[in-house]
């Protein structure tokens, strides 16, 4: 099988989403800076439709390839890689980092797309764990869903958009603005933009695009524990 031609679509979708996440996180640096967090609600719903975009350009007989389980090792390596530098920022949080919550919203993605017994036993194991540490997992039950309400909505443009838009306010509902600030204004833009993040990452998907951009490959695994790290550093060193 000859290789997939590079999406640019895709490559830009993966820059705005490390982009708005490391603008979230300068918060760590700057505290009154909050506003970015607003900033920072397109970042997990924009690495959510990568992984779903991945797995929709795969065809759904083939399941156990090389590549699925080359996917799936980094994903459970950075797992693991990122909670150090994630504790190290963020030490008075109730999650573990965000990489548990996108690896098995890939399995539950996986389940959607490949039917039969290997794709139900990949969905049934991610959403048992899912609900087993629902409470340590960043972005809870919805976040994991996310993935595979994206790659629904990539298969059947319309109003299932509005599944993930939908999906993303849920997920978000838990973090503490939600919980502390109820209808307030900044906690209606938090929502508004979680709302609109989908949607904003489904029609840059669709666009057609006429100019190049730089390929987010392997090395994009090592940018979320890195610019943890990074930070981390220049708060201790300031």
């Amino acid at each position: 099988m000859s290789p997939q031609v590079r999406d640019a679509n895709l490559d830009l979708i993966k820059w705005l989403a490390m982009l708005t996440m490391l603008l979230d996180h300068l918060r760590y640096l700057w505290p009154e800076t909050e506003w970015l967090f607003i900033v920072g609600r397109l970042a997990f719903p924009l690495f959510c439709l990568g992984i779903a975009a991945n797995v929709a350009r795969s065809r759904s007989n083939e399941l156990y390839t090389e590549d699925n389980v080359r996917y799936l090792g980094w994903m459970a390596a950075f797992t693991v890689i990122s909670e150090l530098p994630y504790r190290l920022l963020s030490s008075d949080s109730s999650t573990l980092n965000v990489m548990p919550s996108l690896m098995l919203g890939l399995l539950i993605a996986w389940g959607a797309h490949h039917r039969g017994r290997g794709g139900f036993i990949l969905a049934m194991a991610g959403v048992t764990v899912t609900v087993l540490i629902r409470e340590r997992l960043m972005y809870g039950v919805f976040g994991t869903l996310l993935p595979a309400a994206l790659l629904l909505a990539i298969q059947r443009p319309g109003l299932v958009w509005l599944l993930p838009a939908a999906l993303c306010v849920l997920a978000n509902s838990r973090n503490r603005w939600g919980a502390e600030w109820e209808l307030q204004p900044y906690t209606l833009l938090i929502m508004l933009t979680a709302f609109s993040a989908p949607l904003l990452g489904l029609w840059l998907l669709r666009r057609v695009r006429h100019f190049r951009v730089w390929p987010v490959k392997r090395w994009g695994y090592w940018f979320y524990p890195g610019h943890l790290a990074a930070l981390h550093l220049i708060r201790s060193l300031s």
